[in-house]
């Protein structure tokens, strides 16, 4: 914190010049993009989209509304502005509007510098301060955003319900010379968008009751989900025209930048990390899964699938091999394929069912999409297994399929490593697939890419597939049909849906 100046004259003779907040953005904005520094850290995949719509808000000294589905960083960039703010600002001491010392807004800063003049005590405030974060609710009030008369105040001070001393004030004023920002500003009432007209018009509020207005300075950031996909509510037209940028925000387009959010967000101990090894194809695995959400005619599109599901997936991942290594008293494991099966409750509570996906329950429709998840990388790292394709050309699985024809062998979800590795050694030829993907494997990731090739046949239908209640059987076709049909019957348990 600045050691000086300390008193309004002080303060003046330093050369200080005062400067309304959008100045400020504007003023450091400028400097970043010179100096070339990201304009966000931590923020992927807006590069050529949302990051230059906001650029050209804040230089244009625009209020904002940040408009996207669930999971899509509005949050997460609203509160990153704080970092286009000067680092310390001079306020009046002891004022709850934190008035400029050379124009104040509130009745205790005025009669303060009208009292000591140039000894005015001055405060600095960080920027971290300055950040204001309201999640609208339907029972926010008028008086929680802008004030009202306390008559606490009135009767300890002894003055009239007239008087402006008496005012508590609300939020927003109290965010003067800083940044506001409104999360979800469908859900506020319609009579409470209101009350934020005059404010984003003229740029002052009046308090019920007084003839006083107080001309605010103040950065609004809106958050919302379109209008149109909330049963909530919405923006009411006038409040909208008001607001003068809008910008639309968007899901990850590729696999890669999916991933590199959500290593970058998903949380783990020190100790869970060291115990746990996630290969690089199951990170590919858990954000398919969510891109297959987004484009599943299961899925309520409408209300989108937060980047939050791909978090959660990995997170489930990682302690279901860390849970398995810690029962069979194991220091180190590796995720497995069969993990996937742990996702199933990230995913269930974080998708929005249309009526056919309800139909099919919410449990059926999370197997479906890791299946589909399953299915598609597979065939986008190695040859279509499917029988069509293969009809009448060298099949590679051909040995791998034949052996399922007589064997059957399972995996278990808590098997120990070497039993594991064990099973997936004893189908012959499987080992003699791992050289069709077209990049080197890691001798420790073997077993998981032969564990992810009976998946891949599985979900082209040339092997059976079930699952029992500690495990997976990999066997022909028709056994797990069969077998299928009974869990169904029995009500004991759901397989993947065969294509």
């Amino acid at each position: 914190m600045p050691k000086e100046p300390k008193t309004l004259g002080e303060l003046r003779k330093s050369g200080y010049t005062s400067r309304s907040v959008k100045e400020e953005l504007r003023a450091n904005l400028i400097a970043r993009i010179r100096s070339g520094k990201p304009l966000f850290e931590g923020i992927h995949g807006y590069a050529d989209t949302v990051i230059p719509a906001l650029e050209r808000a804040i230089l244009a000294g625009h209020s904002i509304n940040l408009l996207g589905l669930r999971g899509q960083a509005k949050t997460r960039m609203a509160r990153s502005l704080v970092q286009l703010l000067d680092e310390w600002l001079p306020v009046v001491a002891g004022s709850e509007l934190n008035d400029d010392p050379f124009a104040p807004v509130s009745r205790y800063a005025k009669d303060l510098v009208a009292a000591k003049g140039d000894a005015t005590p001055i405060a600095w405030m960080h920027r971290d301060e300055r950040y204001t974060e309201k999640l609208a609710t339907p029972d926010v009030t008028v008086a929680d955003l802008i004030g009202d008369s306390d008559p606490i105040k009135a009767a300890n001070l002894k003055l009239d319900y007239s008087d402006e001393r008496v005012i508590h004030f609300g939020l927003v004023p109290r965010s003067n010379r800083g940044i506001f920002v409104i999360n979800e500003l469908p859900d506020l009432q319609p009579r409470i968008q209101v009350a934020l007209f005059n404010i984003l018009q003229e740029g002052d509020v009046q308090v019920r009751g007084f003839k006083m207005r107080l001309p605010l300075d103040i950065q609004f950031v809106f958050t919302a989900n379109p209008e149109d996909y909330t049963n909530r509510g919405a923006i009411i037209t006038p409040l909208k025209d008001r607001i003068q940028s809008q910008i639309l925000t968007h899901y990850p387009d590729s696999i890669e930048l999916g991933m590199k959010i959500t290593a970058q967000e998903v949380r783990s101990s020190d100790q869970q990390r060291a115990m746990v090894d996630v290969p690089d194809l199951m990170r590919v695995l858990v954000e398919r899964i969510a891109m297959e959400a987004r484009e599943s005619e299961f899925v309520d599109r409408k209300s989108g699938v937060s980047a939050r599901l791909a978090i959660g997936a990995l997170e489930s991942v990682v302690s279901a091999a860390e849970r398995r290594a810690l029962y069979n008293g194991e220091k180190q494991t590796m995720v497995r394929i069969s993990d996937l099966f742990a996702v199933v409750p990230a995913i269930t509570g974080k998708i929005e069912l249309v009526y056919e996906g309800e139909q099919e329950g919410p449990e059926k429709v999370a197997h479906h999409l890791i299946g589909l998840a399953l299915r598609n990388t597979f065939k986008s790292l190695f040859p279509d297994p499917s029988p069509k394709r293969r009809a009448g050309t060298n099949d590679p699985y051909a040995e791998v399929v034949t052996w399922f024809n007589e064997n059957e062998t399972d995996l278990l979800l808590d098997g120990r490593s070497t039993s594991y590795t064990a099973a997936l050694n004893t189908v012959d030829g499987l080992d003699k697939l791992l050289p069709l993907y077209p990049a080197p494997i890691a001798k420790e990731e073997r077993a998981i890419w032969m564990e992810f090739i009976l998946h891949g046949l599985a979900e082209h239908s040339r092997i059976g597939r079930s699952n029992f209640a500690t495990g997976i059987r990999f066997g022909d076709v028709l056994s797990s049909i069969l077998s299928d049909d009974v869990d169904d019957e029995d009500e004991e348990g759901d397989a993947f849906d065969l294509p």
